[in-house]
């Protein structure tokens, strides 16, 4: 079991019921931590997906956002039944990682650019968003969970994405996003980490994302599903207001 440290400064939004159950461990969740940051601009501009809440299971240690893309991937797509498909995985995530990885697929990638001062696990390779060291047409379904705002020039990143997907392959793309703000938010002038973190409401986040989201996805050529889950599977400590963004290529 996963021991965590007590955390004195417990403000923020209680995401759980008394019933839910962690779809990674099966743990009844009773006892969740805090994560996230308590930012006053994720308050004041209704950050979903962003913001100090009470979602962590306190025996795997799984997030909200990470249960969220995990309970899609195995419900809704039927992932873990399509071990032929070859997978991108950026910035993976500790548990549905390692559910991918026991599965054995035709090729799963997991990618994170290497930051000096971080460890990484044996499987996960360095490779930039910005330069994904693949050929066109590669990948049946790219994962990118809460990337994409840490990325400046974010348009790029999302053409190297629809590069290597596969044409009728699947991307889920997943950014915080305001429910109040029609426009994304973004300041290139804004580069010191007290800054950021006072305007974006994390020291290394470069924008709010806006309403206007699966507009910028669909610049590029996508085609954009917006989908809620919650109501679906009310029981596994998912946020109820975070949308998934689903994005085709073809």
């Amino acid at each position: 079991m996963f021991m965590f440290s007590t955390d004195v400064f417990k403000k923020g939004i209680n995401i759980f019921k008394k019933y839910d159950v962690c779809p990674f461990c099966n743990n009844k969740m009773y006892n969740p931590y805090f994560i996230g940051v308590d930012a006053a601009v994720l308050k004041e501009k209704n950050v979903i997906g962003g913001g100090r809440r009470k979602a962590g299971c306190s025996k795997c240690g799984s997030s909200d956002r990470e249960r969220l893309i995990y309970v899609y991937l195995k419900n809704e797509l039927n992932v873990f039944n399509k071990k032929k498909l070859s997978i991108l995985h950026m910035a993976p995530e500790k548990n549905i990682t390692q559910k991918l990885l026991e599965l054995g697929f035709n090729q799963y990638v997991c990618g994170d650019l290497f930051t000096e001062g971080y460890s990484y696990p044996q499987h996960v390779r360095n490779i930039n968003i910005l330069n994904i060291p693949f050929i066109e047409n590669t990948f049946d379904l790219i994962i990118c969970n809460h990337l994409l705002e840490h990325i400046p020039n974010d348009i790029d990143a999302m053409s190297e994405i629809f590069r290597v997907l596969k044409t009728g392959g699947t991307a889920i793309l997943q950014v915080p996003i305001s429910e109040t703000l029609e426009k994304t938010f973004e300041d290139f002038t804004i580069t010191n980490p007290t800054d950021r973190e006072k305007f974006f409401g994390q020291f290394d986040h470069v924008r709010i994302y806006g309403q206007d989201y699966s507009d910028r996805l669909r610049s590029i050529g996508f085609k954009v599903n917006r989908v809620n889950i919650h109501n679906e599977y009310p029981k596994f400590g998912l946020n109820k207001k975070e949308d998934i963004f689903v994005c085709s290529k073809f």
